[in-house]
This record gives C-alpha cells, sequence and structure tokens, in this order.
C-alpha cells in the first residue's frame, strides 16, 4: 500500500486550511469530504475579525462572496436586553458558500479533494484510514479534521453524555427579519442554552441552538423545546412569527471546553478535533482556521505532532476558558441577570468579553 505524505479527513475549514498550507509549501494532501457537494451545518456563520483576517491569508474575500457585514451584537433574555459595537467588524456567510470557497482554494493550491469519500474508521498507530467501500489509505501524517463527529478508532477521549445538543436551521428571507438583524447579531439567552440569530449572504437568517440535554429530554423534541422557548422568550417569538424554518439539523454531545492535550506520532488534530469553543463566543472557524495552519507549519517543517498539539493546546486555553465562563453565565439565572445588569451600564465591556474569546489577537 502507497503511503500518502499527508491524508486530511474532513474538508471543512479545519481541513481546507490544512490543505492550503501544506499545498503551498509542496507537499501533496489529499482530503477527504464526506458530502458530495458543501452543506450547511449545525455551527458556523459567523466570522469574527481574526476568522476575516485568516480567510484574507488564505486568500478569500469573504466581503467579495457577499458575507453580510456585522458591527453590532445584541443580548437578549427573557427579562432584558444589553447592545453593544463589536471591537471590529464581523460577518455573517453561510457554511456551504464558506466550505466551497475553501475546498476550491485548496484545489487551486494543489491539493487532491476527493468529495464523496466518507472514511469509517481509523487506524492511529499505521496512520491508516478505511473509507466508503472498504479502501484504505495510510499516511505518513494524518489530520483529523472532522470536526464535532468522530471517527471511529480516533475519537475524542471524552465522555459526552452530559454536554449540550447543537440544532440549526434556516429562517426564509424576509423584510422583518432584515431589519431587525441588519448589521447585528443576536444572542438569546434562556436557561440550560443560548440561540443565535444573523443573516446569511444568500438572505436567510441561521439560527443556531446549543441547549442542554435534560431541556430537550423534557421538550420531548425539537419542535416542542421551540414552543416552550418562545412562550418563555418574546423577542424569540417575534423573531420566530412567520418565519419558516427549512428543517432542523442536530449534533448530539458537544464537548464544549475541550482541548487536545495530547496525540499518537504523526496524527494531527484540528479544527473541533484540536479545540472546542463554545459557539456563543463566534470564535470556532477561526480556532479552525488557524489550527490548520499550523498543523500544516508543523508538517512543513519536520515539527513533531505532539510539539504541535501541546502547543496549539495552550494558544486555545485562554479563549476556551474565557468562552467557558461565559457560557455557565449565560445559562444561570441568577449570573444571567447580573452579567446583563452589567453590559446595560457598561457596553464596553461586551468588546472586552469579545476580544477574550478570540484564537487570534
Amino acid at each position: 500500500m502507497a503511503r500518502l505524505p499527508a491524508l486530511i479527513v474532513g474538508g471543512g475549514p479545519a481541513g481546507s486550511a490544512a490543505g492550503i498550507g501544506l499545498a503551498r509549501a509542496g507537499i501533496a494532501a489529499t482530503i477527504l469530504e464526506r458530502q458530495a457537494e458543501p452543506q450547511d451545518v449545525v455551527c458556523g456563520g459567523f466570522l469574527g475579525w481574526d476568522a476575516l483576517a485568516a480567510l484574507r491569508a488564505l486568500g478569500i474575500d469573504a466581503a467579495a462572496m457577499g458575507a453580510r457585514p456585522i458591527a453590532r451584537l445584541r443580548l437578549v433574555s427573557a427579562r432584558d436586553r444589553a447592545e453593544a459595537a463589536l471591537p471590529r467588524a464581523a460577518a455573517g456567510l453561510s457554511r456551504r458558500a464558506l466550505d466551497r470557497a475553501l475546498l476550491a482554494a485548496a484545489e487551486a493550491a494543489g491539493a487532491r479533494v476527493s468529495r464523496g469519500r466518507a472514511a469509517r474508521s481509523a487506524d492511529p498507530d499505521r496512520r491508516r484510514v478505511r473509507i466508503d467501500g472498504g479502501e484504505e489509505l495510510e499516511s505518513e501524517a494524518l489530520l483529523l479534521a472532522t470536526g464535532k463527529h468522530e471517527l471511529r478508532g480516533a475519537a475524542r477521549p471524552r465522555d459526552t453524555s452530559d454536554d449540550p445538543i447543537g440544532l440549526r436551521t434556516a429562517l426564509a428571507p424576509s423584510p422583518r427579519l432584515e431589519r431587525a438583524l441588519d448589521d447585528h447579531i443576536e444572542l438569546h439567552l434562556f436557561d440550560g442554552g443560548y440561540a443565535g440569530l444573523l443573516l446569511q449572504e444568500d438572505g436567510t437568517a441561521n439560527l443556531c441552538l446549543s441547549a442542554a440535554r435534560r431541556r430537550l429530554k423534557a421538550a420531548g423534541g425539537i419542535e416542542n423545546l421551540i414552543a416552550a422557548l418562545t412562550d418563555e422568550m418574546p423577542a424569540l417569538a417575534e423573531r420566530l412569527r412567520g418565519a419558516e424554518p427549512g428543517g432542523w439539523s442536530a449534533v448530539s454531545g458537544v464537548p464544549y471546553g475541550w482541548r487536545a492535550g495530547a496525540t499518537a506520532p504523526g496524527i494531527y488534530r484540528v479544527g473541533d478535533q484540536a479545540a472546542v469553543i463554545a459557539s456563543l463566543a463566534g470564535d470556532g472557524i477561526a480556532i479552525a482556521l488557524t489550527s490548520g495552519k499550523a498543523a500544516a507549519e508543523a508538517i512543513a517543517t519536520g515539527r513533531p505532532a505532539e510539539a504541535y498539539q501541546q502547543s496549539f493546546s495552550r494558544q486555545a486555553r485562554r479563549p476556551i476558558e474565557a468562552a467557558e465562563a461565559l457560557r455557565w453565565a449565560a445559562e444561570h439565572p441568577g449570573p444571567r441577570a447580573i452579567v446583563m445588569r452589567v453590559l446595560k451600564r457598561a457596553p464596553r465591556l461586551t468588546g472586552l468579553a469579545a476580544l477574550l474569546t478570540r484564537i487570534a489577537r
């Protein structure tokens, strides 16, 4: 069996960024992407200023793709709301559009992109991956870029039984949502979770939720959970009034706060396989791009995978821990009420919180 120089499992932002970096360094990289065409996924849509800068370095101009400018953050609870300017310009762009552009850039740089081929299991010791149809691929460097999904044989060593559920849908374009969300990202905070709303390049509103398992179980399903949330949160009910969700997608056991501090020889974890930041921080795409670039640089310079993984874990510690503190406050009524009062009186603190949760300053 011929060994590939570098095999990347997953063609999302992390995998594409790694493929671009490796190709630019003259290393043949193969990207396995299970979807034949890019699709929207549960997480993504918000591009912070660090993500926008990382994309520019990869040759991708989000504004030219129609990304919607975002300059302000609006926080909403059942009883209160606070609003503040973001420290720097951000944007809203669908993952479908972003992933398509990144994979195209990886191919243009010289990486081989194999679409519609799902990896089923991995043998980390041999850096071997089994894909659909029983074919096996072996590599000198194996990059795990499977996002929040696990690859059998190389799963993240963590119990996710108590971790929250991630949900996403798209709301059809409407003048009412356009007026309400123009230039804003909106976070609705409730007991056990939160919901984020922003406009995308195609005019739809991206609605993502993080909800504790207990809330979804008590509600008896997604539709019942949404009904319960709109009953307790008038502002969210107003946003969803007359809206037409495009169907819900879900991912279970989202391990917020997890960082990969160790790895096997030749195994590079990138994106959510390297570090999982709470989605309310809006820095997941930047973490994906930054880790993909760092892994490619490590491989190109002969840096061991263990050294890369430990270094990136240290880099991600501050934003991950800051985001976890914010998530805890957002999901509990007492701390949430205090945070809302403080931010109403001192909105500039919102910008400080945003800065603390960035992977790159």
